[in-house]
This record gives structure tokens, sequence and C-alpha cells, in this order.
């Protein structure tokens, strides 16, 4: 249970090493780090800048992404091909960022993995999560990475009680999972294949696949 299979179609993410042994699917943020100080760095990509983004030295970028003006990529991070990062989209440490992904504008990303086809368009936080195929983010999503005690994370699903061994965890959201406008996911949420949060929702906890959450009310997916 909550293996990375359970969420994720690992075939879309060109980093799917980073999952192997991983009893959890959480278990690849412990990694990342890691993960890259064994990269060299290049600008071998053929990417197109609109204006004047700022884009640090550690930072790898696929063929064909395009980054506007005022996009700040601080790295360690590396994006794939056919994406858009729009202006005043804000990347910071750590983030892999799959093929055909949108980061928009005034969205902060930081110590992520997102999936191939993963939309982050408009005013969202995503820190300390992992986001699967296709999976989208309505207008205004936050993701919550830390607790106000600043205790560590538990997962709280099923009878049971898992202690993730991590301070911040925001999100894991399953491939084609959809997040409505203005929701919040508390930290250490787990979003299911396929499920759906409706706008203004504050989630907590474990949402099966194929579900619809709202108002703290779980419905299948019709």
């Amino acid at each position: 249970m909550f293996a990375p299979s359970d969420f994720l179609d690992l075939q879309h993410c060109a980093h799917s090493d980073l999952f192997a042994d991983c009893t959890y699917v959480w278990d690849a943020l412990k990694k990342l780090n890691s993960y890259f100080n064994g990269h060299s760095f290049d600008r071998s990509g053929s990417f197109t800048r609109v204006g004047n983004p700022y884009i640090d030295s550690n930072v790898i970028i696929g063929d064909d992404t395009l980054i506007e003006d005022g996009a700040m990529i601080l790295g360690p991070a590396i994006i794939g091909s056919h994406c858009h990062i729009r202006h005043g989209a804000y990347i910071r440490d750590h983030v892999l960022i799959g093929n055909s992904c949108v980061i928009g504008n005034a969205c902060e990303v930081k110590h992520s993995i997102l999936l191939d086809g993963c939309e982050v368009p408009h005013f969202n936080y995503v820190g300390d999560s992992i986001l699967g195929v296709k999976a989208h983010l309505g207008a205004g999503a936050k993701i919550s990475n830390a607790k106000l005690d600043q205790k560590g994370i538990r997962i709280k699903a099923q009878g049971r009680e898992i202690e993730t061994g991590l301070k911040k965890f925001g999100a894991i959201i399953g491939d084609y999972a959809q997040i409505g406008c203005n929701a919040v996911l508390n930290p250490g949420s787990l979003i299911g294949r396929s499920s759906r949060i409706y706008p203004c929702v504050s989630w907590r906890g474990f949402l099966p696949p194929e579900k619809i959450a709202k108002e703290n009310q779980i419905f299948d997916l019709i």
C-alpha cells in the first residue's frame, strides 16, 4: 500500500530510477538531493527564451521548452522537453519536471517531482511533493508542506498510521488527478489516480483512486 506503482505510471518519468527500492512513494523525495549530486549540468538542449528569464547554471532544459520573461529557475533542476515555463514562475532547488509540463504565472515549485504532462498553471504552490502523469492544479490551489507545530509528517489512512520520516512533505497526486481552484492539500495528503478535489476544499489524508472529495464528503467518480 502507498507504493509508487499505486499512484504513478513510471513509464512517463525520465527519472524512474529514483523510485527503485522505495517502499512508499514519498521515499523518492528523500533521494532528490543525492540524485542531483550525481548529475553534470550542461545547456545542450535547444530551448527558447522569451525576453530575459533567469536560469541558473545548474539547470538542464530539454528541447522545444519555452521559458518566458520574468521566470526564475534557481536549480538544481531538470526540466523536460516541450514544457512551458510562464512569466513569473519560480522554480527553486531540487526540482524534476517531466515532458510537456506547464508551470504558470506566480507559481512556485521546490523539492518536487512532476511526471509528464503535469499542469501547475495559475498561482499555485508545490513543495516537497510528487505529481503524477497529467495531474492538474486549478487556479490558486496550494500544497502545504509543513505542520504548524513543526513535527514530522505522519500518514493516517485505513486504520494505519505511518511515520514518513519527513518534516516537510506536501502531497502525492496520482496520475490524472485534478485539484480544484483554491483547494488546499494539507501536509501528507495522498490523492489516488483520477480522483478529484472540489474547489475550495481543505483536504487531509488519503483519497482513494477514482473518487471525488466535496466539502469533506467522498463520492464515487461516475
